[in-house]
């Protein structure tokens, strides 16, 4: 390997997220060689600065650092582990994945690497395409000393860089736990505004007075203001993900004996929000479902956030 090799990072994914974290590190001054199945999706990369690469596993030949940005469990199994996979690249030394997989994906992937002289990184994180442009990402990262220690400078072009342990899927299992809280504040708070608005509150007054108040929460601070008040409903995560996610929970749960009371009716919840408004609707949408429910809209004029 050489010292080019290991200074040259490696992106597979190029998504809605990962098409935002590729430009800031590009921006940042690092060499990246990027690779997604969307091709126009990579050209914007390389139109930045970037090197195409034409599979998974030539960006894995070409860098020895490769971060993924990928939907599903499934879809990052095949990735790294594939047959034009990354683990095929003669280059790579850690793979780093920023997305939201679950443990026991993670502790597959290390145990599947390791072997191979590769170590697997669980690093997902949290903060929305927005958080993504503006590199104001939580980066929760599970990793041995050394190597957090390595990747620290480039993942902190992300955002706020957090060490939460060292065993593979300890970072997964601080997103699933992030995650879980940011689905159920979503959907109560909907609930919520519903009710007051079908009372006759203002929705805009209910958000001022919730945020200065005990009910205050990243749905009432963010996605109402940005997505739900004006109708947009574009804060730019998908429903399928979030319900994804929720699923992932659940299995963490199962697997440690912690029984979700409120977790189940959430989780169904968001089922019900992707069967009736789409897997690709955005995550805001849930507050539709309970609008058409309760017969009511909560929109307001004015400032999209606060």
């Amino acid at each position: 390997m050489t010292e080019d090799s290991e200074m040259e990072l490696g992106f597979v994914g190029l998504g809605r997220m990962g098409s935002r974290m590729a430009a800031r590190l590009v921006g940042a001054g690092h060499d990246l060689v990027v690779y997604d199945v969307d091709a126009e999706a990579v050209k914007a990369l390389v139109d930045l600065g970037a090197t195409a690469a034409g599979s998974a596993s030539e960006v894995a030949n070409r860098a020895a650092v490769v971060l993924t940005s990928l939907p599903t469990p499934a879809i990052v199994l095949d990735v790294v582990l594939g047959p034009d996979g990354i683990a095929q690249g003669g280059a790579v030394r850690r793979v780093v994945e920023l997305s939201t997989t679950g443990t026991r994906t993670a502790c597959r992937l290390a145990d599947e690497l390791g072997p191979r002289g590769v170590t697997s990184i669980d690093a997902p994180v949290s903060g929305g395409t927005s958080g993504a442009e503006k590199g104001t990402l939580a980066v929760m990262v599970s990793a041995p000393p050394a190597d957090f220690a390595a990747l620290q400078p480039v993942l902190s072009v992300l955002g706020k860089v957090f060490h939460v342990g060292t065993e593979p899927g300890l970072g997964q299992a601080m997103k699933l736990v992030n995650n879980y809280l940011s689905a159920a504040a979503l959907a109560t708070t909907s609930e919520a505004m519903a009710v007051g608005a079908k009372a006759g509150l203002d929705p805009r007054m209910m958000l001022d007075v919730l945020n200065a108040g005990s009910g205050r929460n990243s749905a009432t601070q963010d996605k109402f203001p940005r997505s739900v008040l004006p109708g947009t409903f574009d804060f730019g995560f998908a429903t399928g993900l979030m319900e994804k996610d929720l699923g992932l929970f659940a299995e963490e749960a199962a697997s440690l004996q912690v029984p979700l009371w409120v977790g189940s009716v959430v989780h169904q919840m968001w089922r019900q929000t992707r069967d009736q408004l789409g897997a690709d609707s955005d995550f805001t949408s849930i507050a539709r479902l309970v609008e058409g429910w309760a017969g009511v809209e909560v929109r307001a004029d004015g400032p999209d956030a606060p």
